[in-house]
């Protein structure tokens, strides 16, 4: 799995004209990502990392802060461009395997004491942000220790 951070003043997600989801507070705005060989383990650990990562003002993590989460799925953030100029989505996980992974995510935030709004998962959403800092970091579960 893999997720952008990034620190909020405000943030919200609209389809069709309508808000989905929205910060109504500061926050972190979570833009997610599954690959094939992602669980419920890396679903879990990220959550954890995400859930704890020192980042909003004053070296506040989210739960020290009790500060909200919007998290978004993007299947882009898999998007290869290593070869020619249109991108590749094979690394991507298809909606039967990343979705469920994408609930369990939003499932263990919720667990950990998150407050949580999402998006539409596999919906044409329209993100709007105004990130604090800026400030916006890339996580990894390939990255984090085992």
């Amino acid at each position: 799995m893999k997720a952008v951070l990034q620190r909020a003043r405000t943030a919200s997600v609209s389809v069709d004209g309508e808000t989905v989801g929205a910060l109504d507070r500061p926050g972190l705005l979570v833009l997610l990502g599954v690959t094939h060989t992602d669980g419920p383990t890396e679903a879990a650990r990220l959550a954890e990392k995400v859930w704890r990562l020192r980042m909003l003002e004053d070296e506040q993590s989210c739960e020290s802060a009790s500060a909200p989460l919007l998290v978004v799925s993007q299947f882009t953030l898999y998007g290869e461009v290593r070869k020619g100029r249109r991108p590749s989505w094979t690394a991507a996980s298809g909606r039967d395997h990343s979705e469920p992974l994408y609930e369990e995510f939003i499932s263990c935030l919720r667990s950990l004491g998150a407050e949580v709004s999402t998006g539409l998962f596999g919906a044409m959403m329209e993100v709007s942000l105004v990130n604090s800092g800026p400030f916006t970091l890339i996580v990894d579960t390939a990255d984090l220790p085992g």
